[in-house]
């Protein structure tokens, strides 16, 4: 019962700070198309670049903890927990979500965003509904 204790704690760790960054990159998104100022637009590019390969590890281990979670868990438990298949189609959407988030930087990067700030700000909405759905699925399992 420890292991799996230690692999919960370790899963919402990682996934705290992954959502911490994939919060805050497309607010920066939001501030890179609004800007005009080209010495601010590298800044921006600077600090996109590093906030997204700084959470990419997080996500990765996200994943990895919550793997092994199933994992110990058993085939049979996966199988039958209905609700854990609802909750990983949310988590592959928010890999998926991730990694569009590397074309979106590199578009910035190469000053090739065509996307306005207000995509950026519906765009920026995404995690957040991920995160309740993927919260109540875990915690109150409806099915």
């Amino acid at each position: 019962m420890t292991t799996i204790l230690w692999f919960k704690a370790l899963h919402i760790a990682f996934m705290v700070a992954w959502f911490a960054g994939i919060f805050y990159l497309p607010r920066l998104f939001v501030y890179h198309a609004e800007n005009k100022d080209s010495h601010t637009n590298e800044i921006f590019k600077t600090m996109e670049r590093r906030l997204l390969y700084f959470v990419t590890p997080w996500a990765i281990l996200t994943l990895i903890f919550g793997v092994a979670l199933i994992g110990h868990y058993g085939l049979d438990w996966f199988k039958h927990s209905a609700w854990l298949h609802a909750k990983l189609t949310f988590v592959v959407g928010l890999y998926i979500y991730h990694a569009y988030c590397f074309k979106l930087l590199n578009d910035f990067k190469n000053d090739r965003n065509t996307k306005s700030a207000k995509f950026y700000r519906w765009f920026n909405e995404i995690p957040v509904i991920a995160l309740f759905a993927i919260i109540i699925l875990a915690v109150v399992k409806p099915f």
